[in-house]
C-alpha cells in the first residue's frame, strides 16, 4: 500500500503505537474546543507544530502537505476577524492549526496500514453486533487515504497544463477537468468498495 504521508523513522513519535497516538488526537482533538483563552490555544499550537517537528518530516515535505490549506485558512481568518473581530479569528486559527498539526504529526510518523488495522479493530465488536462491516469499512478509509494526495497531484497536472494554454487564470478552465477527475476516481473507489463487500 502507499504510504502517501508516512515518513520513515525511529524517534520516539514512530516507535508509540498507533491505537496510542490516535486516542490521544481525539482527546486533544475535543479538549481543543473546550480552550477558549488565546494563551492557552497558541500554547497548544506550539506543541503540535512541536510534535510536527520530531517527525523529521523536513520543512519542505510539511509545507507540501499544508500549502494547499493556508488560502482556506486566510479566508477563513479573513472573515471571523471582519465579522466577530481578530480576538475571535485568532481563537480559530490556533484551534484548527493545531488539530492540523496535530493530526500531521500522527500521519506523518505512522503507518497508513497500522491506521487501518486500528480502524478495522475498533469497529469488530460493531461487526459483530450485525451493524457494520469492520473489513469494508477499514477499506473505505485506506481508499480515501490514498485518494486525497491523488487529488493534488491531479490538481497539479491540470494547473501546469492549462498554464502552457494560456489558461492559469481561468478557474472553469482548471475546476472542471479536477472535478471531472475526482468523480470518475470516486467511482473507481466505490467499486473497489463493492467488490471487497461482494
Amino acid at each position: 500500500m502507499m504510504e502517501p504521508l508516512y515518513v520513515e523513522g525511529n524517534g520516539l513519535l514512530h516507535r508509540i503505537p498507533a491505537p496510542y497516538k490516535l486516542i490521544v488526537l481525539l482527546a486533544a482533538g475535543a479538549g481543543l474546543f473546550l480552550v477558549h483563552r488565546l494563551d492557552g490555544l497558541a500554547a497548544a499550537f506550539a506543541i503540535a507544530a512541536l510534535l510536527v517537528v520530531l517527525a523529521r518530516a523536513g520543512g519542505g515535505a510539511v509545507w507540501r502537505h499544508m500549502r494547499g490549506l493556508v488560502p482556506i485558512l486566510a479566508v477563513v481568518g479573513a472573515c471571523t476577524w471582519y465579522f466577530d473581530g481578530w480576538p475571535r479569528a485568532a481563537e480559530v486559527l490556533l484551534r484548527v492549526g493545531a488539530l492540523v498539526a496535530l493530526a500531521l504529526a500522527v500521519t506523518l510518523t505512522t503507518r497508513t496500514s497500522d491506521l487501518i488495522r486500528v480502524c478495522e479493530q475498533t469497529l469488530y465488536p460493531l461487526e459483530r453486533l450485525g451493524w457494520v462491516d469492520a473489513g469494508r469499512v477499514a477499506l473505505a478509509l485506506a481508499l480515501t487515504l490514498r485518494f486525497i494526495p491523488e487529488i493534488w497531484r491531479n490538481y497539479q497536472d491540470i494547473r501546469e497544463a492549462q498554464a502552457a494554454r494560456g489558461l492559469s487564470r481561468n478557474a472553469f478552465a482548471l475546476t472542471v477537468p479536477l472535478l471531472v477527475r475526482t468523480l470518475k476516481r470516486a467511482e473507481e473507489v466505490a467499486d473497489a468498495i463493492d467488490a471487497r463487500g461482494g
